[in-house]
C-alpha cells in the first residue's frame, strides 16, 4: 500500500485517525474465555493476550498463522562520535548476514514460521550528527516512515519490526530523554558493551543532542534525533495498526520509536504488546512510561527483533489455547 502522507502533518493526521480494536470480537472472545475447560484466570496472562489479538483481528476465535518479522538498517552521523564498541561498516555487513540467513533473528523467525523481510536505507548516507543540528529533514524522515509502511504485509495476521544500525542506542536514548524528561544519564546505556569512557561519551552525546534541537514535538523529536531505521519502525508500527495487525515489540530501540507514535496520539500502541525487556537499562523504564508489562526477561540486548520474535511463541500458545480448547458443554466437563 502506498502511504498515504508525504508531509509530517499529514502522518500526524493518519495517527489521529487510526481504528480501535473491534468490541464485538472482544465481548466474544471474553465470553468464550469463560467457558474453556480450565478454572478461571488459570493461565493468566495467556487469556488477556488471546483476548487482546482477537479484538486486533476482528475474531472472537482468531488464529495466528502467518507473523511478519521486518528488520530495518540504517546508519547515524553520531556513530562517528565513538559512541559503539563496533564500527559502522558492520550495519552493511550484518545486513548481508541477514539476506543470507546467518543470524539469530533469521532463526527466530524460521523456528516460530515469521516470513522475515530486510529493508536496509540508504547505508551510504548516515543521517547527521545531531549534536549539529537534526538528524533529518522532513523530507528524509518522511521517506523513512513512508517505506516502513510500506514494508508491512497486508496480509500478516502479526508483525514484528527490528533494527540494525551501529550507534543507535545512543538515538533512542536521546528521543527517551526527549519525551519523557530526566537526564541525559538515565536513559543512556551500554549499548554493544562500550567501556566507562564510552558511555561518557555516548551521555555527552545525547546530552549535547538535546540541546541542539530544544523541540519536543513528537514527531520533531524523531525528525531531528532519530534514524532512518526508527523513522521506519515507527512507519510499520503506524501501519500496522491501520491494518487491524497485532505487533509485539522488541527492544530499547523499537520501542523509543514506538513511544514518538504514543506521545503523538493517544491509543497508538493499544494495537502492541511488549515482547521483553532488555539488558539496556533504560529499557524497563521505557515500557513503565508507556505502561507496556513485557512478556519475557532474559537479558537480551542483541535488538534484530529478537526478543520480539521469541515472544510470538508465548502468543501462539495464548491463541493455541484460546481457540483450539474445548468448552464445558463441548467436552462434556461440569463446570462449577
Amino acid at each position: 500500500m502506498t502511504a498515504p502522507f508525504s508531509t509530517l502533518s499529514e502522518f500526524r493526521a493518519v495517527l489521529n485517525a487510526l481504528p480501535a480494536a473491534n468490541a464485538t470480537a472482544v465481548a466474544g472472545a471474553r465470553a468464550r474465555n469463560a467457558q474453556l475447560t480450565k478454572p478461571p484466570g488459570a493461565l493468566g496472562r495467556l487469556e488477556d493476550l488471546a483476548i487482546w489479538y482477537a479484538g486486533w483481528r476482528g475474531d472472537a476465535r482468531p488464529r495466528l498463522e502467518c507473523p511478519q518479522v521486518i528488520v530495518f538498517a540504517g546508519n547515524h552521523g553520531v556513530a562517528a562520535r565513538g559512541v559503539s564498541a563496533f564500527p559502522a561498516e558492520v550495519t552493511v555487513q550484518m545486513v548481508a548476514n541477514f539476506r543470507a540467513g546467518g543470524a539469530a533473528i533469521n532463526q527466530l523467525a524460521k523456528a516460530f514460521g515469521a516470513s522475515m523481510d530486510v529493508h536496509a536505507l540508504e547505508l551510504d548516507r548516515p543521517t547527521g550528527d545531531f549534536t549539529q543540528g537534526p538528524a533529518m529533514t522532513e523530507a528524509e524522515v518522511v521517506a523513512a516512515l513512508a517505506t516502513g509502511w510500506q514494508a508491512v504485509d497486508p496480509a500478516a495476521d502479526l508483525l514484528v519490526v527490528g533494527e540494525m544500525g551501529i550507534g543507535n542506542t545512543t538515538p533512542a536514548a536521546a528521543i527517551a530523554c526527549a519525551l519523557f524528561g530526566g537526564t541525559p544519564g538515565e536513559w543512556t546505556g551500554r549499548g554493544t558493551g562500550v567501556d566507562d569512557k564510552g558511555l561518557s561519551i555516548k551521555t555527552q552525546v545525547v546530552a549535547e543532542g538535546l540541546a541542539a534541537n530544544p523541540g519536543r514535538d513528537p514527531m520533531e523529536v524523531l525528525r531531528c534525533l532519530g534514524g532512518r531505521e526508527i523513522a521506519a519502525m515507527a512507519g510499520a508500527i503506524a501501519r500496522a495498526h491501520h491494518a487491524h495487525i497485532p505487533v509485539i515489540l522488541d527492544g530499547f530501540i523499537c520501542t523509543a520509536a514506538a513511544a514518538t507514535l504514543a506521545q503523538a496520539a493517544e491509543g497508538a500502541l493499544d494495537h502492541c504488546i511488549a515482547g521483553h525487556a532488555s539488558a539496556e537499562a533504560a529499557h524497563r523504564a521505557l515500557l513503565s512510561k508507556l505502561g507496556k508489562q513485557p512478556l519475557l526477561e532474559l537479558g537480551l540486548r542483541l535488538g534484530e527483533g529478537s526478543g520480539a520474535a521469541l515472544a510470538i511463541g508465548v502468543l501462539k500458545g495464548a491463541i493455541a489455547c484460546h481457540s483450539g480448547m474445548a468448552t464445558f458443554a463441548e467436552a462434556g466437563v461440569s463446570d462449577a
